[in-house]
């Protein structure tokens, strides 16, 4: 289930809320009993190799830019 984070603009608590993605846009009560809260938005990282080319390692081509700049 994912996990959404608050912040309460009464107190400037944060936390973090589990529901369904259905119910993502739905209110959250600050823990401290405020109802004045604000839905942060969070960063993910993705790893891994799923964006490899013809066999290739993911890394291959080098650089920022896929070698073309010689980085």
């Amino acid at each position: 289930m994912p996990r959404y984070e608050f912040r309460c603009r009464a107190c400037g608590d944060t936390f973090e809320v589990n529901r369904p993605m259905a119910a993502a846009a739905d209110p959250a009560a600050c823990p401290q009993g405020h109802a004045d809260t604000v839905k942060l938005l969070s960063a993910v990282a993705v790893t891994g190799r799923g964006g490899a080319v013809g066999g290739a390692p993911a890394s291959a081509g080098g650089g920022c830019c896929g070698g073309a700049c010689g980085c």
